[in-house]
């Protein structure tokens, strides 16, 4: 079947299923299923803590002048 012999419902519903799949595809969690390292997620924990405690992180615009990008 060509896609000029569909209906406006059936092209609607392969677009709404080709949308879904290429969804689906890019916010698949490749990490699903995989153990955090004990030491990684201390460090979670320490920085989870430390923000909690009101300590701030690295401004991103230091972050990118670092990296030599443009903010």
């Amino acid at each position: 079947m060509q896609v000029k012999d569909l209906t406006t419902e059936e092209l609607k519903a392969l677009i709404r299923e080709t949308v879904m799949e290429t969804l689906e595809e890019l916010l698949d969690d490749p990490d699903e299923g995989k153990e955090v390292r004990p030491e990684i997620k201390q460090q979670l924990l320490e920085s989870l803590q430390r923000t909690r405690s009101g300590e701030r992180g690295i401004p991103a615009e230091d972050v990118a002048k670092r990296l030599g990008l443009t903010w």
